[in-house]
């Protein structure tokens, strides 16, 4: 596929998977603060990353690919699902609310003052899109896109 090896798939699978990773810290460090779902979707392509890296530098091994490709089902599946309850056709979680930094440092009062004060981000609102798509949307077809790309590296031979 593309011209490349299996190590070479499964590497720019867990490329494009650390790009998704620094594309919603730039969202986030725009302003758009992550709901409950968005943070969730994160831990699967950092996964993803983590095991092409383990591939590149471990060299192929079908079961640390196969890992991978379970990477990236898993955030093509939590994309699907918030794009889902983006567009209402079913209920998610009943608490999608953003984080409180440095509470443990804070007294009662202050923790108070700043959980009254705290943006609630739901998770059922779109806060960007592009052509028609949420970042939840994007996020499901790139993220199944790595999920093939993941694949045709599993479908590969040991090259050893």
């Amino acid at each position: 596929m593309f011209g490349l090896n299996d190590r070479q798939l499964a590497g720019a699978a867990g490329a494009g998977s650390a790009l998704l990773l620094i594309a919603a810290l730039g969202f986030q460090s725009m302003g758009y603060a992550p709901c409950e779902l968005c943070i969730l979707q994160r831990w699967p392509h950092l996964a993803a990353a983590v095991i092409a890296a383990a591939v590149w530098f471990l060299g192929w091994r079908r079961w640390l690919v196969l890992l991978g490709v379970l990477a990236a089902a898993t955030a093509t599946g939590l994309a699907i699902y918030h794009s889902g309850v983006e567009l209402k056709l079913w209920a998610g979680p009943q608490h999608c609310s953003g984080g409180i930094s440095g509470m443990t440092q804070m007294s009662t009062q202050d923790l108070m003052a700043q959980l009254q004060s705290a943006p609630v981000v739901r998770c059922d609102e779109v806060s960007w899109s592009l052509l028609g798509l949420s970042m939840a949307g994007w996020n499901a077809l790139i993220s199944a896109g790595l999920t093939v790309i993941w694949t045709f590296s599993a479908l590969g031979r040991d090259p050893r």
